[in-house]
């Protein structure tokens, strides 16, 4: 069955994602809208565009008066931005100040939320991302060719119920851990910092887990790792990495796997039932 031709609106962030995703977009015949925000896009994304327009961050009204007007039926969030600077209030417009400020909880999942619900209101559906690029998703099992030792399993499945729990409370999505110590949580820093830190604390053997935190959208943001998450670990002389299988996006997943076992790291692909009875 042919799919219908739609008009996408991609609200387009940093680093590789969005250029992904407006390749599988523009490749499965869709028209394209991307909005860009200076400073925070990679601006390889605009040729691919159909229409292509940089907007201040934060300004919200601004950002869905300009989808609306393209008609966009179906909008995609992908790429990173820098949360702090969507929080300074300078930035924001009186629609996202209503909507983020007067909030108890402002973490990513929450956040993310509710700038989805604005979107379906103004008649576009939220679609996750990985739905035009399905090869991203992490596969489950073991993906290098060393596998886990016993205390790395058993850093694996402690490290996984305190990211679990983490994440129920939209704290973060990645834990550094070491024989059953924490080394550190992710929390606003993002992934890369929240590693440097647990590494510098924890020592060499350190384990990595990246999950995908209750109660979040797919629809806007799953974990993400890649190649510069292995050299990340290899600098730090961490030895095992966990990610949900299914739920996180992998980049550059061959690279990343070739240099993870010259680096003799073990990356596994984890679901609540990957863990042996003896971890």
């Amino acid at each position: 069955m042919t799919e219908p031709i739609s008009t996408i609106g991609l609200i387009a962030g940093g680093k590789q994602f969005p250029v992904l995703v407006a390749r599988g977009v523009k490749a499965r015949g869709h028209r394209l809208v991307v909005a860009g925000f200076s400073g925070h896009t990679n601006m390889d994304v605009a040729p691919l565009a159909d229409v292509f327009r940089e907007l201040k961050l934060g300004k919200l009204n601004q950002l869905i008066s300009f989808l609306k007007d393209e008609k966009v039926d179906k909008v995609i969030m992908a790429g990173t931005i820098e949360k702090p600077k969507v929080m300074d209030i300078r930035h924001l417009d009186m629609r996202a100040i209503k909507l983020i400020l007067g909030r108890k909880d402002k973490g990513d999942s929450a956040l993310l939320g509710i700038i989805a619900r604005e979107f379906e209101k103004e008649g576009m559906t939220v679609v996750p991302a990985h739905e035009y690029m399905p090869d991203l998703l992490s596969p489950e099992g073991v993906m290098t060719r060393r596998e886990p030792n016993e205390r790395e399993w058993g850093d694996l499945r402690f490290a996984w119920n305190i990211a679990k729990e983490l994440g129920r409370l939209d704290v973060g999505q990645c834990v550094v851990v070491r024989e059953g110590i924490v080394a550190a949580v992710e929390a606003l820093e993002g992934t890369d910092e929240t590693l440097r830190r647990g590494f510098s604390y924890g020592g060499p053997e350190c384990t990595v887990v990246k999950v995908f935190k209750p109660g979040q959208q797919k629809e806007v943001d799953l974990p993400s790792l890649g190649l510069d998450t292995i050299k990340l670990m290899a600098e730090g002389k961490a030895t095992c990495l966990g990610v949900e299988a299914g739920k996180s996006l992998f980049f550059d997943r061959e690279a990343a796997i070739e240099f993870a076992d010259k680096a003799g790291i073990t990356v596994v692909g984890l679901t609540p039932d990957s863990f042996p009875a003896s971890s």
